[in-house]
């Protein structure tokens, strides 16, 4: 391999499945030939540069982005991310609104735009409580379904989404948030009226439309050790039961300074040793105040507003920004350290303007948690973020 091939290499590596860190050391060895290469030129690093040697990088993509123009937005998410998850737009309500009616278009313009892109797709989400139309726990006449209806409904769902995106999609979140904090399951219309094992029914079914397709459970605060535990007890039955399952979708719906690093450290561990994959699957870092005491990611929840609930309208002050930056590198840090298990780092949104965190759980606040700010501009989180990617092999 001569130097301007192995530059190539690398300015493209991000397009494949990243190798991992422990290649740095060949990598320092011929660093010094590749004076030629773009980023060694002194041009800006991306996200998923940084992080090609350890996860890929990336970010939920909201509906209105690919229907309206965005196209500055849209610039930013192809240099920056290699790996692509629907916000909403493969939720049942969007994607199957009616019982006979399908709505692709905005699931065909993601999948199009991923692709363009060489952006690995993760589709989001297949079963939820959540965002599911009443008429899915309904017969046609209106009265509560019977299992055998419910269950025919979700198979012909699961077959026909699942099945218009085979060899596309790469992987999906096949169930999301089945677990309570405490550990126990959730009740749900899917488990009143599939039983427990509706679980395993979805990922069979999502196994039968595409079989090379990865399958994952998802949920959040499993830093909790409950629900850690529930979630890898739930994997390692469905296993031994000959059910796919290829990872655990570990949201990180987090704070300043809640849940401590140590709770999240271990948690990686535990589900990574059940699964064998962690996906740190929705990233955002809240630095609002939390109303009330219990804190976790339940859409469901809402909360009064107040002022002192939403001091930063006018900015985030230069404190806050510099204890956001630390607590992006803080995770990023724990994220290298278990490289061998994270497979994918996404970021649920963008730019500070798109995140949930704006409207839960009260509505009308002023969020600041991800990494560019209204204006698209990159924060000091970005900066931080790209500056753990980068250290030299540990």
């Amino acid at each position: 391999m001569n130097r301007n091939d192995y530059c190539t290499t690398r300015s493209q590596a991000f397009v494949s499945p990243a190798p991992r860190r422990q290649q740095r050391s060949l990598a320092a060895g011929l660093i010094a030939c590749c004076f030629a290469s773009p980023v060694m030129a002194g041009e800006p690093v991306t996200l998923k540069e940084a992080y090609q040697d350890d996860f890929r990088m990336g970010v939920a993509i909201a509906t209105h982005w690919l229907t309206e123009p965005h196209p500055e937005l849209l610039k930013i998410v192809a240099e920056q991310f290699n790996a692509a998850t629907p916000e909403n737009l493969l939720k049942w309500q969007s994607v199957h609104p009616e019982r006979d009616r399908y709505h692709f278009a905005d699931a065909d313009r993601f999948v199009d735009f991923a692709e363009q892109h060489g952006m690995r797709i993760t589709g989001h989400t297949l079963v939820w409580h959540n965002q599911t139309p009443d008429w899915v726990f309904q017969g046609a006449d209106g009265q509560p379904a019977t299992r055998e209806q419910v269950l025919a409904t979700l198979r012909e769902h699961i077959q026909t989404v699942v099945g218009r995106y085979r060899g596309r999609i790469a992987g999906w979140d096949v169930v999301n948030e089945a677990i309570n904090d405490d550990g126990t399951l959730r009740d749900t219309p899917w488990r009143r009226i599939l039983g427990d094992d509706y679980l395993e029914i979805a990922f069979r079914l999502a196994h039968e439309a595409d079989p090379d397709a990865e399958l994952y459970y998802n949920d959040y605060s499993l830093y909790l050790k409950d629900k850690a535990r529930t979630a890898s007890r739930l994997v390692r039955t469905m296993k031994r039961n000959d059910v796919r399952i290829d990872g655990i979708g570990m949201q990180g719906h987090w704070s300043l300074d809640y849940p401590p690093i140590e709770d999240i450290d271990r948690s990686i561990q535990s589900l990574s040793a059940a699964a064998g994959k962690v996906m740190i699957s929705e990233l955002d870092i809240n630095v609002l105040p939390w109303p009330g005491d219990q804190i976790d990611a339940d859409v469901a929840r809402q909360a009064v507003g107040s002022p002192e609930l939403d001091p930063y309208t006018q900015g985030l002050p230069a404190e806050k920004q510099a204890q956001l930056a630390n607590r992006y590198t803080e995770v990023f840090e724990l994220f290298v350290r278990h490289r061998d298990f994270i497979d994918r780092v996404t970021f649920w949104g963008l730019e500070d303007g798109a995140s949930w965190h704006n409207n839960w759980p009260i509505k009308g606040r002023t969020a600041h948690s991800l990494l560019f700010d209204r204006n698209l501009r990159p924060k000091p989180a970005f900066d931080a973020v790209i500056a753990v990617g980068t250290r030299p092999n540990e």
